[in-house]
């Protein structure tokens, strides 16, 4: 089993960054694929950015793509969600996701383990 705690989040006008961290206790982080979710007021949770157990494989959400990056550090058991040029619309609650299986790792339905979410609002 894997607990997930996220952190990171705020307020930043458009055009800033900010930088999510999700830390993850439990066994074997490494062998679990990880993904980055987020739901806006009224609206369904929707995919971000996903990466491999390796770190050889990564995706993204149109809708973030050259924004964002997401990253892992498997010695510190830590997924990281870089996101630049924020937008208003990328205001939400962003989610951390674990799971332990390689498919399905754009759909909320793939993912086992999940956080609390951390608020993140852009200012226009």
């Amino acid at each position: 089993q894997v607990q997930l705690v996220e952190s990171g989040g705020g307020l930043v006008q458009a055009g800033g960054s900010l930088r999510l961290s999700c830390a993850a206790s439990g066994r074997a982080f490494s062998t679990y694929a990880m993904g980055w979710f987020r739901q806006a007021p009224g609206k369904e949770r929707e995919f971000v950015a996903a990466i491999s157990r390796s770190e050889t494989s990564t995706d993204y959400a149109d809708s973030v793509k050259g924004r964002f990056t997401i990253s892992r550090d498997n010695a510190k058991k830590t997924v990281y969600l870089q996101m630049n040029n924020l937008k208003p619309e990328d205001t939400a609650v962003y989610y951390c996701a674990a799971t332990p299986f390689t498919y399905n790792t754009v759909v909320a339905s793939g993912y086992r383990y999940w956080g609390q979410g951390t608020q993140v609002t852009v200012s226009s």
